[in-house]
């Protein structure tokens, strides 16, 4: 939400109502209900909201007994358009308006923790609504009865859809919640919260700026699909967390370098065995990452894009601390002879030789911008026959 520098008018009890104030989404701005032209628009937002409009800006602040400035912080985060006074809230926006600032008031929250916590529920959902009915109204081809348009359609799916949808959101949401809370509970101290030791990857569409200069619209956007999908899918199931998705490349990450290990080699693998995609490349470091709103930074990071970049078609790099967190935990070999000299002696002990998942092998060093310079390790499957 954005204040502006318009008039303002008194009230009965003689307030001054503040500057318009945003509230609602930017592609969709709503009306003062009286002046809407379109009374479809009206009715679906009735459904989905599950009530009327009934409140300006300032009356909802002031019903829900937060201050106008602390309304347009919470509105503003979650990313709402400027409305002016218009008559377009609910008794919804009031009590969301209620529990935030009860939250700040009982200590739970801080302020600025409260305005985060507005922020990144809206970000997230406001996505995920423009995806769900981007895709439910591209899906049909044909309307359920002669005549009808798209826009005639969409009340009746949306009827239909809302409650399960709301169900399944909220379930999802726990589920991610619970996951994220045992990860948690799980760390060292209280800094590791915060500042956690990671394995975090990137990885890249090689020749993607080309590929959009020959590829139709539509056919873009179905590859672009298929490589989220099946990278999220992959990381999902190898135990790691897509961080987030950037069209031609994919952010991921995992508390044990073996199991991002496993996740970028499957994506090359994978990727390599569907003539449809591209070449891919991925680049991954170990080491501290600050996490904050679902997202990661720092040195850590950068260092993965960086050697993203710079890693050769369809093949992994990994840092120096990538590659001895390996060798620690017995998942690679420090080197080839050494893994040969351990299997020579187990063989003549009678014993089980020592078995390694991934082998490591030291790259020319090399400035890289930013962050001095760098060993980078190419990373591989030390048996084939292990996939």
């Amino acid at each position: 939400m954005t204040v502006d520098d318009t008039g303002s008018g008194a009230d009965a009890d003689g307030r001054v109502d503040p500057p318009p104030v945003s509230t609602s989404p930017e592609r969709n701005e709503p009306q003062d209900a009286e002046s809407d032209g379109n009374p479809l628009a009206l009715r679906l937002e009735q459904l989905i909201l599950g009530a009327e409009r009934r409140y300006t800006p300032f009356q909802a602040a002031r019903s829900a007994g937060v201050s106008m400035e602390l309304a347009s912080r919470f509105w503003r985060a979650m990313g709402f358009a400027d409305i002016g006074q218009a008559k377009a809230l609910t008794e919804a926006d009031v009590l969301a308006l209620r529990r935030l600032a009860g939250l700040v008031e009982a200590g739970l929250l801080s302020e600025a923790m409260a305005v985060q916590v507005a922020r990144s529920t809206g970000q997230t959902t406001a996505r995920l609504a423009e995806w769900q009915m981007d895709s439910f109204l591209e899906g049909l081809t044909e309307p359920p009865e002669p005549g009808m348009t798209r826009t005639e359609v969409t009340y009746p799916i949306v009827e239909l859809l809302l409650p399960e949808l709301e169900e399944f959101l909220v379930y999802v949401w726990r589920r991610q919640l619970a996951a994220s809370a045992g990860r948690v509970v799980q760390a060292a101290d209280d800094e590791e919260m915060v500042d956690r030791r990671l394995a975090v990857g990137f990885a890249d569409l090689v020749g993607f700026t080309r590929l959009t200069r020959r590829m139709e619209e539509e056919e873009l956007g179905e590859l672009v699909e298929a490589f989220e999908t099946t990278s999220a899918d992959l990381v999902a199931a190898r135990g790691g967390r897509l961080i987030k998705t950037l069209g031609d490349e994919v952010l991921f990450a995992a508390d044990d370098a073996g199991v991002a290990a496993e996740i970028a080699l499957r994506l090359i693998e994978t990727m390599a065995n569907d003539e449809t995609m591209p070449e891919l490349r991925v680049g991954m470091a170990f080491g501290t990452v600050t996490t904050r709103m679902g997202d990661v930074f720092g040195t850590t990071v950068n260092l993965a894009s960086r050697l993203t970049s710079i890693a050769p078609r369809d093949a992994v790099l990994v840092d120096g601390a990538f590659a001895q967190e390996l060798i620690r935990t017995g998942e690679a070999p420090v080197s080839e002879a050494e893994a040969a000299e351990a299997a020579a002696a187990a063989e003549k002990e009678g014993e089980e030789p020592p078995t390694y998942r991934f082998a490591l092998r030291p790259m020319w060093q090399r400035p890289v911008r930013g962050l001095g310079v760098v060993e980078p390790w190419l990373l591989t499957r030390r048996d084939a026959e292990q996939r």
